[in-house]
């Protein structure tokens, strides 16, 4: 493989704007740069989030892949040509798939969790708050400009999976979801 970088730094950024991966150049806080800021900031949690996990750690695998289609959305908002899409149906679908897998080994949900359980479940409901986040940006971006509209739905499945993925490692080796315990408002009597 050739190499892909031989400079580090350029200074073409220096004035405010940076290059698309067509050669086009925009504003470094156009709403393209910002979902492919957000999606960036997704991945890099999520490597924190892996680095945490054991190699035998079953969802691993499934993060890892997780990963690599955030890196092709990346690269689908780099490239700002709707004719150049990796995200498909086909990668959605196979998501819904490891979602119902996941959430029909879980009892099923009656009361709303708080972030937390133990250092895995807390870093897969941060990514899924920034998951969110990159999926508003993304339906921002589509409201003016054309970019591939099963972004969003796969960022919205991906923050369903981590969701699911945290309720999963709560509960390893013993551990419980942490349950939001409502206070009463003050005009209710107890």
């Amino acid at each position: 493989m050739a190499n892909r970088l031989t400079k580090i730094y350029t200074r073409t950024g220096d004035k405010g704007t940076t290059s698309l991966a067509n050669g086009s150049k925009v504003n470094k806080y156009h709403p393209r740069i910002e979902a492919l800021g957000d999606t960036d900031e997704l991945n890099c949690l999520l490597g924190v989030l892996i680095a945490e996990l054991t190699a035998q750690e079953p969802l691993r695998k499934l993060l890892l892949q997780c990963q690599n289609d955030l890196f092709d959305l990346g690269g689908e908002l780099a490239v700002a040509d709707p004719g150049y899409t990796v995200i498909t149906n086909d990668v959605i679908t196979q998501m819904e798939r490891e979602i119902d897998s996941l959430n029909s080994q879980l009892p099923p949900l009656k009361e709303f969790i708080l972030p937390g359980g133990n250092r895995a479940a807390a870093l897969c409901h941060q990514a899924r708050s920034v998951c969110r986040r990159a999926e508003r940006r993304i339906v921002e971006l589509a409201h003016q400009e054309t970019v591939n509209q099963l972004s969003a739905t796969y960022l919205n499945r991906f923050s369903d999976l981590l969701f699911v993925a945290a309720r999963v490692f709560a509960r390893q080796n013993g551990g419980e979801e942490v349950l939001w315990q409502p206070r009463k408002p003050d005009n209710q009597s107890s």
